[in-house]
């Protein structure tokens, strides 16, 4: 086996040097079992670095002071209404010490705790709050930035962790604003912005970076730029992680989500490649089919394509969660089954070279490895096929649910 042409980036070249969604001491590990004929092995790295990933937590510390917003952030990061079951409580009086965690509901270790300030002392705060347990902090103020903030973000600074200054409710602002003749909305999100920024430099903040957001139109303002630089300062697990975890609100987003989800794809095409070496054919059929319901199943549920996320972005838009629905020619996350896999696979490769795969695995050397080499053919193009339908879809969610807001 020391040619695996099947291998992507072709497709496994000997001058090939990393493989994507692993790191350079997996890729080392893939590419000396490979070369060694132990396809087992490869796959057992892989299934490692696919458990690794699921594994690695994101800890997110929003705070500011009580009436901020931040319950409402929190939510609206979590693709929650504020009325949705799993949602942050609003309105509620908050203490820096016990900060309670919200976890993704379909993301469980990215945690984010709502934290408020308003006893902040710099010296016992971030003790209060167990401040190594944070990747980075999210600061929030719905009017103006106050001295506790600079300091607190002074502090953090200080301990070498990332902050951001996130200004809530401009929503609100501008409502107030329109009433005013001459109403310009982007002459008012600058007078915004250049006034948070006048208060922080004035408490010591050096050229500070203020996002604009709101919470109840979580896709508009400064929210975007805020999302692209948190991504772009995280270390690539936690990185991938974020980004699976973000709402569905822009095309960008989207993309990027797309695009990160392509690149994990060989590693289920590798594992069902190695089951299918094994002369088993039960066994192979049997992996391959769970493979195929898991990933499918992540990517709708990483889409939006799944109930809870539907009907909190119908409420989000304003519109019947039918017409949302109604765009939608894959199967939700919900209706992805064996048998939904079964179909997905015959439409991908006929009926006929899937039984002709496994009958020719039960061949000694040749017929494994033409069988191997076939399962991960198969297994990579359904899933990269499945992919390209879940993100036209949810490309076509997002359109109609923003469709008002474009004519």
């Amino acid at each position: 086996m020391e040619d695996l042409k099947f291998i992507p980036g072709n497709k496994f070249a000997k001058d090939r040097n990393i493989l994507p969604g692993v790191s350079d001491k997996e890729t080392e590990d893939i590419k000396a079992a490979l070369e060694a004929g132990d396809l087992s092995g490869a796959a057992y790295v892989a299934h490692k670095s696919d458990e690794l990933l699921k594994k690695t937590e994101l800890n997110i510390a929003i705070t500011g002071e009580s009436g901020a917003g931040k319950s409402s952030f929190l939510n609206a990061l979590r693709s929650l209404g504020d009325e949705d079951k799993e949602a942050a409580e609003t309105g509620v009086v908050e203490t820096t010490k016990e900060p309670e965690p919200y976890k993704h509901f379909k993301y469980p270790n990215v945690i984010l705790p709502g934290i408020g300030t308003p006893d902040f002392k710099p010296d016992t705060y971030l003790e209060q709050v167990k401040f190594d347990r944070y990747d980075f902090f999210i600061i929030i103020a719905s009017e103006r930035f106050r001295a506790n903030h600079a300091k607190l973000a002074q502090e953090i600074r200080r301990m070498e962790k990332k902050f951001y200054f996130v200004r809530s409710k401009v929503d609100f602002d501008l409502y107030n604003e329109k009433r005013k003749q001459n109403f310009d909305e982007e002459k008012t999100l600058e007078k915004i912005r250049n006034d948070c920024i006048k208060h922080l430099s004035r408490e010591g903040i050096n050229s500070p970076q203020v996002f604009l957001v709101s919470s109840r139109e979580f896709q508009k303002y400064d929210s975007p730029k805020l999302q692209k630089k948190l991504l772009k300062e995280l270390e690539s697990h936690k990185k991938h992680i974020f980004l699976l975890a973000l709402p569905n609100l822009s095309k960008p987003i989207l993309e990027k989500k797309k695009k990160a989800l392509q690149r994990q794809i060989w590693k289920q095409a590798l594992k069902s490649c190695a089951i299918a070496a094994v002369p088993l054919p039960a066994l192979s059929v049997k992996c391959d089919i769970g493979i195929l319901v898991d990933n499918m199943r992540q990517y709708c549920e990483s889409f939006g394509l799944d109930d809870i996320s539907l009907n909190a972005l119908a409420s989000q838009v304003r519109k019947p969660v039918a017409e949302l629905k109604d765009v939608i020619k894959s199967p939700l996350a919900k209706d992805i089954s064996k048998e939904t896999a079964k179909e997905q696979l015959t439409k991908a490769t006929g009926k006929g070279l899937i039984l002709a795969k496994h009958f020719v695995s039960m061949i000694p050397v040749a017929g494994t490895i033409f069988a191997a080499e076939r399962s991960f053919t198969v297994t990579y193009r359904m899933l990269n096929s499945f992919l390209d339908d879940v993100a036209e879809d949810a490309q076509r969610v997002l359109i109609k649910a923003l469709e008002r807001e474009n004519k």
